[in-house]
């Protein structure tokens, strides 16, 4: 799935005022896919852990598919990340 700029650029200001799943799953494909920039999958799995937990469906499947190309280390990296996130947030 390709995005626009503009939608890339909306996606990454999302994160700084109100973000819904469909934003952190949005930023995740960004990350997953390498658009803008280069693949990070830490990354990645860090937007589409947040989306997950505000109920986004997809985000759910995108997670477990590249969590298949990461290691273990890798995962815990993306869930500290996404824990300190949520942790800025509140």
């Amino acid at each position: 799935m390709a995005f626009t700029d503009v939608e890339t650029a909306q996606a990454h200001s999302a994160i700084e005022t109100n973000a819904n799943g469909e934003d952190l799953c949005k930023l995740g494909l960004l990350y997953s896919t390498g658009q803008g920039g280069t693949i990070d999958y830490i990354e990645a799995h860090k937007w589409f852990n947040l989306a997950a937990l505000m109920g986004s469906e997809p985000a759910k499947h995108y997670r477990r598919e590249i969590s298949e190309e990461m290691s273990s280390f890798e995962i815990a990296d993306a869930q500290r990340a996404a824990r300190e996130w949520l942790a800025t947030r509140h």
